[in-house]
């Protein structure tokens, strides 16, 4: 093996297979353990790369294995309501899992530039070039912050580091385990097995650094799932029959406190639909209770559209429902599938650049919370729960819960929505809130704020899931300083590398 792991093409195919067996770390095979093994296996391939061209390719052949294998999921969107030819569609399933391998790519290029200024701990500086790259990829185009390491230890012994550290903490933790690993292969020194063990025990005793309490109170919640297909949602002539669906489903559950109906549930124009929404809010006041629910608004002064939440049960303004500023625009808008870059030139191209909604225009970065009934509640929209920072920058001292709502209906039966239900427990954890989450066909569910799911709905389902959620008080580590401390450990962990001036191998 050790002669084989010399040839080049040899180490590439192994890189692609480390980096596939990833999609093993994450929901819903949950195998978290793998992660560090195979970051481990990654760089030790990396350390014999000859060339920076030979660590470039090691790279992106471990980063495109990664994505491909693990947003697979995307390819039944593009296949099922893209509209083009099966070669096109993978084509430009393929084009999106290269782009997106770019970023380990670069990681690994610049790892061996810099190489030569660094001792034989050279591969302390990967940490950090690695926190540059996935901040990149979760910035450039938009961002794109899928699948991050941290992810597959959300249910894991080193899920307890996301109050203090959050997921990019943790994505730092699994690169410390990994390094240690590598270099007790790569040295036989018995020693560096302390560097995972004592990673490990900090993670397993993280909760006795605990700072949230319960205040006694608690709400109780109704999420309903309608189980809407995609494919009749977006029809003018089921509109009625959709939130009919939702009316229905909701009515035997008008005695709890707060109601939730998922992303574009209604898939009403707000303003076109006062008497509907009327009605509704005048049956929501008479039963003395809240709903929030997706919905698209439409600006009348500007004719911009918002992929919206509002919250109804509350006293309407002049007699009319519509205008009130109790409500949520979102913000991070999925490419492609809410707003067309360069629309002018991809949308005669294929119907995948002309799906139903795909020109919304953005919310603002920084919203108040939703107020139901007292409540206050930070909301976010779809893919968009993976953006931790724009998250916890909505969260403060006052918040009580979470919200997110989503259609995971476009991917179908695959992984993707059990990884969203993951990244959505990830950031329960971080910021030590309760997360409430209602989808159109799965998953549906509360989430505690230590990750633990208080219920949850199966997939395809048209069901309401109940709970009470008790109501949480003070303040994470995480939300209160953010990535900071992780980078500058990062930051330290590089220049331990650079104070010996004498160039190794490793």
């Amino acid at each position: 093996m050790q002669k084989k792991l010399i040839q080049p093409r040899w180490r590439y195919g192994l890189a692609l297979l480390a980096g596939a067996l990833l999609t093993f770390s994450y929901a819903p095979f949950s195998q978290a353990w793998l992660t560090p093994i195979l970051l481990c296996l990654w760089l030790l391939l990396l350390v014999r790369s000859q060339t920076a061209k030979q660590a470039a390719l090691t790279g992106f052949s471990f980063g495109f294995g990664w994505f491909a294998a693990g947003i697979s999921w995307v390819y039944v969107s593009i296949d099922q309501f893209g509209g083009t030819p099966m070669l096109v569609s993978v084509l430009i399933m393929a084009l999106l899992c290269a782009y997106l391998a770019v970023y380990p790519t670069l990681a690994a290029w610049t790892w061996f530039k810099l190489r030569r200024y660094t001792s034989g701990l050279s591969l302390f500086v990967l940490p950090f070039i690695w926190l540059v790259s996935e901040f990149l990829r979760g910035w450039l185009l938009t961002g794109f912050p899928w699948l991050g390491l941290g992810y597959t230890q959300t249910f894991s012994a080193l899920g307890n580091l996301a109050p203090h550290l959050g997921e990019l903490g943790i994505t730092l933790a699994l690169w410390l385990i990994a390094l240690g690993l590598t270099y007790f292969i790569l040295h036989r020194r018995y020693e560096w097995l302390f560097l995972p063990l004592v990673v490990v025990l900090f993670a397993w005793n993280a909760p006795r650094l605990n700072t949230l309490e319960y205040t006694g109170e608690q709400t109780s919640v109704a999420l309903v799932q309608g189980n809407v297909v995609q494919d009749l949602k977006w029809d003018a002539e089921q509109q009625w029959p959709n939130y009919d669906t939702y009316v229905e489903l909701t009515q035997p559950y008008l005695e709890h406190d707060l109601i939730i109906w998922p992303e574009s549930a209604i898939t009403f124009i707000e303003p076109l639909a006062q008497r509907p929404l009327a009605n509704l809010n005048q049956l929501l006041l008479a039963e003395k209770t809240t709903l929030i629910s997706g919905i698209i608004d439409l600006d009348r002064y500007t004719g911009e559209f918002y992929n919206s939440m509002i919250v109804m049960g509350e006293q309407p303004s002049g007699g009319w429902y519509y205008g009130h500023e109790n409500r949520y625009q979102k913000h991070q808008l999925l490419p492609i599938g809410e707003f067309v870059p360069f629309e002018s030139l991809l949308r005669p191209l294929a119907p995948l650049f002309n799906l139903p909604m795909s020109s919304f225009s953005r919310g603002s970065y920084l919203q108040s919370n939703l107020n139901a009934n007292g409540i206050n509640i930070a909301a976010n929209i779809c893919y968009e729960v993976a953006f931790a920072r724009q998250i916890r920058a909505n969260v403060n001292a006052d918040t009580h819960f979470l919200l997110t709502i989503s259609n995971d209906t476009w991917f179908g039966d695959s992984h993707g929505p059990h990884q969203h239900w993951q990244i959505a427990a990830m950031r329960a954890r971080e910021l030590g809130r309760p997360m409430l989450r209602a989808t159109n066909n799965g998953i549906t569910g509360v989430i505690d704020h230590t990750g633990a799911t208080l219920t949850k709905i199966p997939q395809f389902t048209e069901a309401v899931a109940t709970t009470n959620v008790l109501h949480v008080t003070g303040m994470t580590y995480f939300a209160r300083f953010g990535d900071t401390p992780v980078w500058l450990i990062a930051l330290f962990l590089a220049s331990v590398s650079w104070r010996w001036k004498k160039r190794n191998s490793a």
